[in-house]
C-alpha cells in the first residue's frame, strides 16, 4: 500500500517539471480569479440579471441622480462589462503564452481581432472555424456545463488557498518551536525535543489535504486544458454582450450565425429560445414592453464606429461635475448608510445604551461630512429656525421624518450599491473567488450629478437634525 502512495506523490511532484505537459502550479490562484470573473460576467448576462438591469435603469435614484437617458445607461453598462472581460482576457493571454497550442498561445491577437470584427471579414480564412472550435455555436446546455465546471474549479482552488494558508501557519509554528529551543539551549546544546504528537498529526493531516486539493484543483491541470476552457468562456461572454447590447450600442461587431445556431450563455429551450431568453436590449413596441422607450441606437460620430470599444472605455471616466469625478462616491455612500442607521434608531423607543450609540453615530456622521456640506446643513438649519420661530412641534418633526424616509427609499439603494461595488473591486484574495454577479457603476453614485446628490443628502441631514432636536426637547421637558 505504501509504494503506490509514494509513486503517486512522486508523480505529483514531477508534474510541475514535465517538459511536454506543464501544469499551472502556483498560477492556479490567478487563473481561478480570472475564471471567477468570467463566471460572474456569465451570470450578469443571464435572463434574470438583464431584467434586473432594465429595472435598475428606471429606478428613481438612477434616473434622478445619473440620467434618464436609457441609451446612455446601456452604454455605461456595456462599457463596464467589456472592461471586466478585458481584464479576464489579459490573464488568459498571459497564461496562454505557456501553451503548446498555437491558437491558445496567440490568444491576445485573436481577442483583439475578435473585438475589431476581423474574424468575420473573411469567412474563408479559418477564423470562423477557430471560433467554432473554441465554443461559438455551442448549445446552451454545453455552455452551461462549461460554466459549472469552471465554478467547481474555482471552488476547489479557493479551498486549496485556504488550506495552504493553514498549512503555512502550522509550519511557522513548528519553526518557532525550533527557534525557541535553539535560543534557550545554552552553550552546551541540549537534546532537541521532538515535535509534539498533536502538532505532528495536524501537520500530516494538513499536508494530505493540500496534496489532495492540488490534484483536484487548477494547480495540477495543464495550461492547455485551463486556457482552452477560459478562452471558450471569453468568446461566449463576448458573444452574449454583442447579442444583448448590439441593437443599442453602435459599432459592436456582428456574430457569425452558421447553420442558424445561436450562442446562449444560460439555460434555455433550444426549440423555443424566446421562451427563456431575454434577448437583445432592442427598441420595444409602444405597448408591448414599456421598459426601454428610449433605447434606440445612439447616433455617434462616424469615426468612432471604427473603434467602438475605445469610445466605450472613455465613458467610464466620470466628469468633474459627478460624485465619482470629485472622488466623493465612497464618502457620500457612507454618509447615506449612516443616515439610514440614524433614522432606524429614531423610529424605535431607545434606552440609555441605544442613546449612547445614537450619539456616537451622529458624531461619526458629522465627521464624515465634507466641510462644504457641513456649512450647507448649518445654513439650511438656520433658515428653518427663522422660518419656524425657533420651535419644532410634533407635527413638523413627523413631517420631516416622513420626508427623510421618502428620500432614503430611492437614495439608500444607490448608496448601498456604491459600497457593494467598492467591496467587490477591492476585496481580499479569498473573496475574489466569488462568482456571483457584481454591481455596476451605473447603479452607484459614481456617475451621479454632484449638485443633486449633495442637495438630497443635505435635505436628509436637515430632517434628521430637526427630528433629533425635537426628541431631545421632548425628553428634557418630561424630566422636569
Amino acid at each position: 500500500m505504501g509504494v503506490p502512495r509514494v509513486l503517486a506523490d512522486l508523480r505529483t511532484r514531477m508534474g510541475n517539471i514535465h517538459p511536454e505537459r506543464p501544469v499551472v502550479g502556483i498560477l492556479a490562484f490567478e487563473a481561478a480569479a480570472a475564471m471567477s470573473r468570467l463566471v460572474s460576467l456569465h451570470r450578469s448576462l443571464a435572463e434574470e440579471e438583464v431584467r434586473r438591469l432594465r429595472t435598475d435603469m428606471r429606478s428613481q435614484g438612477v434616473a434622478y441622480l445619473t440620467s434618464r437617458d436609457q441609451s446612455f445607461l446601456l452604454r455605461l453598462a456595456c462599457a463596464e462589462l467589456v472592461a471586466e472581460l478585458d481584464k479576464a482576457a489579459s490573464v488568459v493571454s498571459r497564461l496562454g503564452a505557456k501553451c503548446c497550442d498555437a491558437l491558445l498561445s496567440g490568444f491576445d491577437r485573436f481577442y483583439a481581432d475578435l473585438k475589431a470584427g476581423g474574424v468575420y471579414s473573411a469567412p474563408n480564412d479559418g477564423r470562423v472555424a477557430d471560433l467554432e472550435r473554441l465554443g461559438l455555436g455551442s448549445t446552451a446546455k454545453g455552455v452551461e456545463k462549461r460554466v459549472e465546471r469552471m465554478e467547481r474549479y474555482v471552488a476547489t482552488t479557493s479551498r486549496l488557498y485556504a488550506e495552504m494558508e493553514a498549512l503555512n501557519e502550522l509550519e511557522a509554528s513548528e519553526r518557532r518551536m525550533e527557534q525557541q529551543w535553539r535560543r534557550h539551549s545554552g552553550p552546551i546544546p541540549t537534546q532537541k525535543p521532538g515535535v509534539p504528537p498533536a502538532v505532528q498529526l495536524d501537520l500530516c493531516s494538513q499536508r494530505h489535504k493540500v496534496r489532495r486539493l492540488k490534484e483536484s484543483s487548477l494547480w495540477n491541470k495543464t495550461f492547455n486544458k485551463v486556457v482552452k476552457l477560459m478562452v471558450r468562456a471569453v468568446i461566449t461572454v463576448f458573444a452574449r454582450i454583442c447579442a444583448v447590447f448590439g441593437p443599442c450600442v453602435l459599432g459592436l461587431p456582428p456574430l457569425p450565425n452558421r447553420n442558424r445556431r445561436t450562442l446562449l450563455l444560460r439555460r434555455g429551450d433550444p426549440h423555443n429560445p424566446s421562451k427563456h431568453s431575454s434577448g437583445p436590449l432592442d427598441r420595444p413596441l409602444a405597448k408591448a414592453v414599456p421598459i426601454l422607450r428610449n433605447s434606440a441606437p445612439i447616433f455617434v460620430a462616424k469615426g468612432s464606429l471604427k473603434k467602438p470599444f475605445e469610445s466605450l472605455s472613455s465613458l467610464l471616466e466620470a466628469g468633474p461635475t459627478t460624485v465619482g469625478g470629485s472622488g466623493l462616491a465612497l464618502r457620500y455612500a457612507n454618509v447615506i448608510v449612516l443616515a439610514e442607521k440614524l433614522l432606524a434608531m429614531r423610529s424605535v423607543d431607545s434606552h440609555e445604551a441605544e442613546d449612547n450609540e445614537e450619539e456616537a453615530t451622529r458624531a461619526e456622521l458629522y465627521q464624515m461630512m465634507p466641510s462644504a456640506m457641513q456649512g450647507a446643513v448649518r445654513a439650511k438649519l438656520r433658515g428653518c429656525w427663522r422660518r419656524e420661530g425657533g420651535t419644532v412641534d410634533g407635527s413638523l418633526a413627523e413631517g420631516w421624518k416622513e420626508a427623510v424616509r421618502r428620500i432614503l427609499t430611492w437614495l439608500g439603494p444607490v448608496g448601498h450599491d456604491t459600497l457593494r461595488w467598492q467591496e467587490e473591486r477591492h476585496m481580499e484574495r479569498q473573496q475574489r473567488f466569488d462568482p456571483r454577479p457584481r454591481a455596476l457603476l451605473m447603479q452607484t453614485l459614481h456617475f451621479s450629478d454632484r449638485e443633486k446628490t449633495e442637495a438630497a443628502i443635505v435635505e436628509v441631514l436637515v430632517g434628521l437634525s430637526c427630528m433629533c432636536w425635537y426628541e431631545e426637547r421632548r425628553r428634557h421637558s418630561l424630566r422636569f
